[in-house]
């Protein structure tokens, strides 16, 4: 793609609320996508084969679960077919900026097809409708959180790389209940990302663009809705509050910015400098050292998050959701710093 892009007019030009100051090729977001879809059509294909009459030198862990996988295979290819769809749709604004009203129609649109197919969180409550509408806006925010966070080289994407590798994690260790296919595809993820990075990485010679973050995030958002944080077997139902943990950054700047915005009088996905990065650049710091800065607190949630699967008790769990709180605090107090530009 860093060969394609620039041939096909898919560059992302310096602009008074950007960073970067040369022209850069866009369409890391179609490399991204590789990166996750053609394992997983190799791994479809490997399972066609195997199902039946597994190879003999296949360890028998693994061949238990390719009847599970098999049966899983329409879901997976749902969520991917969705996520394709908004991944196409940023590919065009990426190449001709689109509404950010057909933008956010085609974002509810998607994701509600998605939930009404059984994509989503029941999360205790009640009323089914309740968990329909915030799996729906869960999805929104996330796409949306991972695209705002998109504004300065290998942000977004070791994000994406961070939160997707806790959330394997979590569901690959899962005591006594490993859940391999949301597991699995989060480190898919985790590692497009990573060889996304090489080439994103300051001073970036790609940018993933709308496509990419689109993506991201709304794969990671349909995942974490599949991936089950909590079963009767568990201790306590502290756990469900793990992927807030790990996603208490994006979910944090996106709604900062958001507020800020509204308080302005200005449209919410009106682009501007009002992010966590940018004010730390702002303060002072290289852009690097902002970057590395962000990363570093996505860190802290994630193993915050992780420990909620450690504590049995829900005092130890509040004691690390305020933990949690406690850097999103430290967060906004450097945000209020004074700056040496607007």
């Amino acid at each position: 793609m860093r060969w394609v892009a620039p041939r096909i007019g898919l560059i992302d030009k310096p602009a008074s609320r950007k960073v970067h100051v040369i022209p850069t090729p866009l369409g890391g977001g179609v490399g991204i996508w590789c990166g996750v879809v053609i394992p997983l059509v190799a791994a479809q294909v490997l399972i066609q084969l195997w199902l039946h009459e597994p190879p003999k030198w296949l360890p028998l862990e693994l061949a238990e679960h390719l009847s599970g996988a098999a049966y899983r295979a329409t879901e997976l290819w749902g969520v991917v077919a969705a996520a394709t769809i908004l991944s196409i749709t940023g590919l065009i604004d990426d190449f001709r900026p689109l509404s950010w009203k057909l933008r956010i129609a085609l974002q509810f649109g998607v994701s509600a097809a998605v939930v009404m197919s059984g994509v989503r969180a029941s999360i205790f409550l009640i009323y089914p409708w309740m968990g329909i509408l915030l799996s729906i806006m869960w999805m929104v925010v996330l796409v949306n959180s991972f695209n705002f966070l998109d504004n300065m080289d290998g942000l977004s994407g070791g994000i994406g790389l961070i939160t997707s590798t806790t959330l394997a994690v979590m569901m690959l260790t899962k005591p006594g209940d490993p859940h391999w296919f949301v597991g699995g595809f989060f480190l898919i993820v985790a590692g497009s990302l990573m060889g996304f990075l090489c080439h994103n990485w300051s001073p970036a010679r790609i940018f993933m663009g709308d496509a990419g973050s689109y993506f991201i995030g709304f794969s990671i958002a349909c995942m974490t809705l599949l991936g089950t944080f909590y079963t009767p077997a568990d201790e306590s139902q502290h756990v469900i509050l793990a992927p807030l943990c790990v996603l208490a950054v994006p979910l944090y700047d996106i709604s900062s910015v958001v507020l800020i915005r509204l308080k302005e009088g200005r449209s919410p996905f009106q682009p501007d400098k009002k992010h966590f990065s940018h004010r730390l650049v702002a303060l002072g710091l290289t852009k690097e050292q902002a970057v590395l800065t962000v990363h570093l607190t996505t860190i802290i949630t994630s193993l915050l998050g992780l420990t909620l699967y450690a504590v049995s008790t829900w005092n130890a769990a509040v004691i690390v959701v305020a933990c949690v709180g406690c850097i999103l605090l430290l967060i906004a107090i450097l945000e209020a710093a004074p700056r040496d530009q607007p």
